[in-house]
């Protein structure tokens, strides 16, 4: 997930919007008017797949931890 974060990251500077935001914006309907442009049209589909795909990893973690608990996920490596 933490290298989803670091994109997404790039895209919220370049934009100066949070991710969250940006994707409610887009799902609304309210950025129609940017289609005209090709970079920002690429860029807003490449950052709508990451946020997706976020989102979803960050589902999972969420259900993991609620079924297993902390303490069952938690990977402690031996220290040498």
């Amino acid at each position: 997930m933490k290298l989803l974060e670091r994109r997404l990251t790039l895209y919220e500077e370049k934009y100066g919007v949070l991710s969250a935001d940006f994707y409610a914006a887009l799902v609304g309907g309210r950025l129609a008017s940017y289609d005209a442009f090709d970079e920002s049209r690429v860029d807003f589909s490449r950052w709508k797949g990451i946020f997706e795909t976020w989102l979803r990893r960050k589902e999972a973690y969420t259900r993991q931890i609620q079924e297993r608990g902390l303490t069952e996920t938690l990977r402690v490596q031996p220290a040498y």
